[in-house]
């Protein structure tokens, strides 16, 4: 999955020398919790990103920043003195894991998404979650939640083929499969696959028997 498909292309922006009051009322217009800051109006080349909570810190103790007096009580001083500048970026066919990583190995809360030296979009860690929901089979990309089965997690080898395991135990007892992921946890490389009727008792002693330890058996 690429951040192209996750992002959101609706990006509220300010200008460097937009004032922090001003960009107090945008963000709480648009209830975004993260704005960038182009060098031209609209999508243009990006200067620079701010967080609520860099927003929030410049106001005094007593004024909220997302209140409608904002404005009007709120520092005059430009976004670019408390901004953070030349943010981390990425672009729209980067994998999803990468601007995964990235965010946790930065401590980021967005990544803005560029072509070329313009803006197209931005990646939330609420991104993140929609995208991961989506590829374990929690719900679909609409935001419906997928039908009742079972998450079966269980340990393989570095090498194995764990989705070729599960079709093939799956396709015998006429389940069907809604994901597999595989993951490292605690040195232990571990598959979770998701199915959906059939056999399913059937299908968790079949793990058992092919040399597998059963982690977990959960009814969604």
């Amino acid at each position: 999955m690429l951040v192209a498909m996750w992002m959101t292309t609706d990006v509220a922006t300010v200008r460097p020398t937009t004032s922090i009051a001003q960009t107090a009322a945008e963000m709480a217009r648009h209830g975004f919790r993260h704005i960038v800051v182009t060098a031209e109006p609209g999508r243009g080349r990006v200067l620079g990103i701010l967080s609520l909570h860099d927003v929030a810190r410049a106001f005094p103790p007593d004024v909220n920043p997302l209140s409608a007096t904002a404005v009007a009580s709120g520092p005059s001083r430009p976004v670019q003195e408390i901004m953070s500048r030349h943010p981390r970026t990425v672009m729209g066919d980067t994998p999803i894991e990468d601007a995964a990583r990235l965010m946790l190995e930065r401590k980021l809360g967005a990544l803005p998404v560029v072509h070329g030296d313009a803006l197209v979009g931005i990646i939330t860690r609420s991104d993140l979650l929609k995208a991961f929901s989506e590829v374990v089979g929690v719900t679909s990309a609409a935001g419906a939640v997928h039908e009742a089965g079972v998450r079966v997690t269980f340990d393989v080898s570095e090498d194995e083929d764990a989705v070729a395991l599960v079709l093939e135990l799956a396709r015998t007892r006429g389940m069907r499969v809604a994901s597999v992921v595989t993951m490292w946890h605690e040195g232990k490389r571990l598959a979770v696959a998701r199915l959906v009727a059939g056999a399913i008792d059937d299908f968790v002693d079949a793990i058992w028997r092919s040399g597998h330890r059963v982690v977990s058996v959960l009814r969604t």
